[in-house]
């Protein structure tokens, strides 16, 4: 490994964990002498983060179920969004049909459905990951849309000039094509099924983390409901990570292309 690249690699270190020490050194100084209920010491929520969040009965029973429902919340969003946006970004009259309908729905805020979705569901998992998928599968299937709707004509001349049509059109031509755009949309879903998976387990709820962060707050244990946020933030960090990693893999011939194109 080469100097600059050493060099690179310690300076995108720096700029990502900089301003989170300068914000947690701030905190510290903020709170060295007082007695505010309210504002615990970072010390204090780093203690009741290790006390609360690495206790094996808490990530059992309320760590590892939440993740479990939101992974798989987003992932059938992600494959409801992919399967209908390309059907309906392919075929125009059907688009021109639903598009009223799906504007529609997608403006309504999934928190006014979870009471809906309790009266049919019930207060189990299955009502948990209706809530995420309400939310999670817009972002995916508009973004799929208008990723096969705007693709470029010459890539379609191409396909029907070799005659290449049904599935191989779709896998060679039509999803490449469309994949920055929906990359994009599954960024948002996995935001949106984060926040819809600790909306979902603060109702009627005995556990997960919406639920636990929701108790910790209601019996004043703040340095508790802190550590909670902290652990969300961390969860969100790692799955934006993973995501990267992801979309990398996938988008390849598109950041090489970009690449080129700047240099």
């Amino acid at each position: 490994m080469s100097g600059a690249t050493i060099r690179r690699a310690a300076a995108s270190f720096a700029f990502a964990v900089g301003l989170p020490v300068l914000i947690v050194l701030g905190w510290a100084l903020a709170t060295r002498d007082t007695v505010n209920l309210y504002l615990p010491s970072p010390a204090r929520v780093a203690q009741a983060f290790v006390d609360t969040w690495l206790d094996p009965e808490t990530i059992t029973g309320d760590v590892l179920p939440s993740l479990a429902r939101f992974g798989i919340g987003v992932l059938a969003s992600i494959a409801i969004g992919i399967v209908a946006g390309t059907v309906i970004g392919s075929t125009p009259w059907l688009r021109a049909l639903l598009e009223p309908m799906l504007e529609f729905f997608r403006a309504i805020p999934p928190v006014v459905l979870v009471p809906v979705l309790m009266l049919v569901l019930g207060i189990g998992d299955s009502m948990k990951l209706a809530v995420i998928i309400s939310g999670s599968v817009w972002p995916v299937l508009l973004n799929t849309v208008e990723g096969v709707r705007a693709m470029d004509p010459v890539l379609a001349d191409t396909s029907r000039s070799y005659r290449i049509r049904g599935p191989l059109a779709y896998r060679y031509f039509i999803l490449p094509a469309a994949s920055p755009q929906i990359m994009a949309g599954v960024r948002l879903s996995l935001a949106i099924g984060l926040i819809l998976m600790v909306i979902s387990e603060m109702f009627s709820s005995s556990s997960g983390l919406g639920f636990q962060i929701v108790y910790f707050q209601r019996q004043y244990m703040i340095a508790e409901m802190w550590s909670g946020t902290l652990l969300l933030g961390l969860v969100g960090v790692v799955v934006a990570a993973i995501f990267t990693v992801v979309e990398r893999r996938v988008l390849h011939w598109y950041h090489g292309s970009r690449e080129v194109a700047r240099g």
